[in-house]
């Protein structure tokens, strides 16, 4: 029945760091920022503990970007369930396993690039040893759309799917991560055929521009281009903070969390920055008392609903993602361990 209720200094030479935080724009202290992480922690846990009681697939929303905080959130000696994490390490190997043939073949499972490409990043977060799964993997991503300069995704539910650049962003990073020492020549081969289009491919909207800039990132790309496009997504930040998906939205948890990762992993936004600081401000102050994020769903349902141990009904599936990245960005603010 539906739910009707209610960096670091950065070492760089020649990058520009933001302005550093001024008065007007103090963050939360880090004790907020703590509490902030504290609280949603156990709601990502029972997101992916409930979608994996009920459903056998793996999904970007309930078990990729919430391992990504949790493992991040062990790493900083914050309290987690790690036997509920091996389950959902567990889960998407096995998932991926039922998959094996499928992907040595060159067909994949739902889903093709991203369903693949985020299943091992999840994978690599939890430091999962590669195997032959994995190297199946890493063979259907090098086959998959091989004529193309990109990898694209068929379906269209935004923001996390249907970005050229996240599909790209997410197959290259697999091949990074999991590519075999046979495998290596073919992994140089596919990434230099795709530069071109990450480089010079003009982005649409913030899911476009956040994932350029991580693909350039990993890229190593020349630093000035990777400046200019943080710059640029920079200009982007409303006011009060916040990014917005598309130009016509207001502000939201996903848009501005993914921006800030984003930033952050570039080496142009420092923790401490105005810019960091007002997002993370917009990030706790947005955060409902029971400890989740409500992001409203733009994306169509195509399978019967259920409810996957998040709250926010209809919305629950971004809203848990926006969860995972907004508790990620606030750990990566705080002090290294």
């Amino acid at each position: 029945m539906r739910c009707t209720s209610i960096f670091i200094a950065i070492g760089l030479l020649g990058f520009i760091s933001i302005t550093r935080a001024v008065a007007d724009d103090a963050g939360p202290s880090v004790d907020e920022i703590r509490a902030a992480i504290r609280k949603s922690i156990p709601l990502l846990e029972a997101g992916g503990r409930k979608s994996a009681d009920q459903r056998k697939c793996f999904t970007c929303h309930n078990q990729a970007v919430p391992v990504f905080a949790l493992a991040e959130a062990k790493r900083r000696g914050f309290a987690v369930d790690e036997s509920n994490l091996k389950r959902q390490v567990d889960h998407t190997a096995a998932h991926l396993s039922r998959g094996r043939e499928k992907y040595r073949e060159g067909r994949g499972q739902g889903g093709k690039v991203l369903t693949a490409g985020y299943a091992l990043w999840t994978l690599n977060a939890a430091h999962y040893k590669p195997d032959e799964t994995t190297e199946a993997v890493v063979e259907f991503l090098l086959q998959y759309q091989r004529q193309d300069d990109h990898w694209t995704h068929p379906g269209n539910r935004p923001p996390s799917s249907g970005s050229g650049f996240t599909t790209t962003y997410v197959a290259l990073r697999g091949l990074s991560k999991f590519g075999t020492t046979a495998q290596q020549a073919h992994i140089e081969a596919r990434t230099d055929a795709v530069r071109d289009w990450i480089l010079n491919t003009k982005p649409d909207d913030t899911e476009d521009r956040v994932f350029q800039l991580r693909a350039m990132s990993l890229l190593k790309a020349d630093r000035m281009r990777i400046q200019s496009a943080a710059e640029e997504l920079v200009k982007l930040q409303h006011k009060d903070g916040s990014w917005s998906q598309t130009a016509e939205m207001t502000g939201d948890v996903y848009a501005t969390a993914t921006a800030l990762v984003a930033l952050f992993e570039s080496g142009y936004v420092a923790n401490d920055s105005a810019a960091a600081q007002r997002a993370v401000r917009f990030l706790v102050e947005s955060q409902k008392p029971d400890g989740s994020w409500h992001v409203v769903t733009r994306a169509e349902p195509f399978q019967t609903y259920y409810e996957s141990g998040y709250p926010h009904c209809e919305d629950q599936f971004i809203s848990i993602t926006a969860a995972g990245w907004a508790t990620l960005a606030l750990l990566q603010t705080l002090p290294e361990p």
